[in-house]
């Protein structure tokens, strides 16, 4: 993989300054958290830092992971150095079907992580892709950044390419484009467009403002139809493109910038 190029590269704050007292409104994070916000690790393995000894606060040894840090206050060392926030970093992930979006499965399964192993620095996904669905995973380690993709007051738009168990007619992919109702209650209003029908399957693609827990998988299911196959080619204006399966790239400073709005 080639070096990083500086456009991809930012300063970071490792916690947002408040005002008032109390960990609300200060300046402060417990301990755990401000090693994972630092991008040295995820938040399980600051957890386990702390209790092997490696973190000092004010020059004494911490081994309590939910310990509160004031950051303008205290001194935090990291075996022995002080903590230095990590570059912040993008990347885009063509996750293959069959790879789980967590950092480690206690089953042995094979993880986005396994795919990323040169990334060089800890990054989390952005939201998430079952096990079964493949296409476009952003991983970073600015938090700031993954909220503002996955929330769904920011209505970025997440495109999907869906194969259906069935054919689907006009009338139940207008019921998709005019929200549909779920367990969870109605969907957003989506924009969905046939690509292609065979003998016994419908090809559609579908654009969602929101990320509900398999939420295009349950909407074909309210149609009486199962997703055999699906793909996100598409997050706000980044595309898949031309990436390999299994492979990753750095966005650009511009893509990063669109997705920040």
């Amino acid at each position: 993989m080639p070096a990083e190029p500086r456009s991809s590269r930012y300063s970071v704050s490792l916690v947002k300054r408040g005002s008032g007292d109390g960990p609300d409104k200060r300046p402060i994070k417990t301990l755990e958290r401000i090693l994972s916000k630092a991008g040295v690790g995820s938040r399980t393995e600051a957890r386990s830092w702390i209790h092997d000894g490696r973190v000092k606060v004010n020059g004494k040894v911490s081994r309590d992971p939910d310990q509160w840090v004031d950051m303008e206050r205290d001194r935090l060392l990291f075996d022995g150095k002080p903590l230095e926030a990590r570059s912040r970093l993008y990347l885009l992930l063509y996750k293959p079907t069959g790879y789980l979006t967590t950092y480690k499965d206690p089953g042995g399964r094979p993880t986005v992580y396994d795919l990323i192993a040169d990334v060089g620095t800890f990054v989390s996904p952005v939201g998430r892709l079952d096990l079964d669905t493949s296409g476009l995973l952003l991983m970073t380690n600015d938090n700031q950044f993954a909220e503002r993709v996955t929330n769904p007051d920011s209505h970025v738009p997440k495109t999907y390419l869906v194969k259906a168990s069935a054919l689907v007619t006009d009338e139940q992919l207008q019921r998709l484009r005019d929200g549909i109702e779920l367990s969870d209650g109605p969907t957003r209003p989506a924009t969905v467009t046939r690509l292609r029908d065979s003998a016994r399957f419908t090809h559609f693609e579908i654009t969602l403002t929101e990320g509900r827990n398999r939420q295009v998988r349950r909407m074909v299911e309210a149609l009486g139809a199962r997703v055999l196959e699906l793909v996100r080619v598409r997050i706000g204006s980044i595309a898949i493109g031309a990436l390999p399966i299994g492979k990753w790239r750095l966005l650009t400073r511009e893509e990063v910038e669109a997705l920040k709005g």
